[in-house]
């Protein structure tokens, strides 16, 4: 029961066999491609694992330096500078927008960040504090730059991630399940066509025999009918031998 589990449930012939065949190249180089694609994206990942690190490495220091240049900026400028900043806002100008980059097949999503206007500060700061306001605001266009280039980072990472799972389970599937299935297919329909060979050739054989001992029986019969033909023949002409020789002697 084991072994038929292990194969298809096809009729042996050889039509069948050919079709099997045909799937078990297909199969191979199926197999060859996911591999290749499992690699690149292991590489892929790799690479954007590297970069997480890398990333989150200095986003401590950005993060320390930026909250530092606030604590500056409220000790120069006051608590009143919040309201003078949020007056002077009326869109942002730091945006993020989304587009896709293809690695062997998958596509990841990538985020970029762009300005899009000006700020207008012309009066922030103008009392005092103005060189530790723009200070801190270049600190934290600094760490929402990476911000973003972290967030596209580990979207991919984590795309990448179930895309591998998903190629190697497709490969391991194709290499310990579908392929050996279809060997041991192929084996068993060429086992079972030798088979039929074998058989073909022993009916053969025996249809050989009996046609060889009808031919024999054939031409025994023909002899005997021959011989005794022939002694018929002979008796007859003895006969007539000793019918002429009685009317010599009368």
């Amino acid at each position: 029961m084991a072994g038929q589990n292990q194969r298809l449930n096809v009729v042996p012939t050889v039509t069948m066999l050919g079709v099997m065949k045909a799937r078990l190249v297909g199969a191979t180089r199926g197999h060859a491609l996911l591999k290749k694609k499992s690699d690149a994206l292991t590489v892929k990942f790799r690479q954007i694992l590297k970069k997480i690190v890398s990333t989150k490495e200095s986003m401590g220091e950005i993060m320390k330096s930026s909250s530092f240049a606030l604590t500056e900026a409220k000790y120069s400028a006051g608590d009143n500078i919040k309201h003078t900043v949020l007056e002077n806002v009326q869109s942002a100008t730091l945006k993020v927008r989304s587009r896709q980059e293809n690695i062997a097949g998958v596509k990841l999503p990538k985020f970029e960040y762009f300005s899009e206007g000006e700020t207008k500060n012309d009066l922030t700061g103008l009392a005092r504090g103005g060189q530790q306001v723009q200070a801190c605001r270049v600190a934290y266009v600094k760490a929402i730059e990476l911000l973003v280039e972290l967030a596209s980072l580990q979207t991919s990472f984590l795309t990448l991630d179930e895309a591998i799972k998903t190629t190697n389970r497709r490969v391991n599937a194709l290499e310990n399940v579908v392929k050996p299935r279809l060997e041991n297919t192929i084996n068993y329909i060429k086992g079972e066509l030798d088979e039929l060979e074998r058989e073909d050739f022993f009916r053969l054989k025996k249809i050989q025999g009996y046609k060889k001992k009808a031919i024999e029986k054939q031409m025994a019969s023909a002899r005997e009918f021959a011989k005794e033909k022939a002694t018929q023949e002979m008796s007859l002409a003895t006969g007539i031998s000793h019918q002429d020789e009685e009317d010599i002697i009368f």
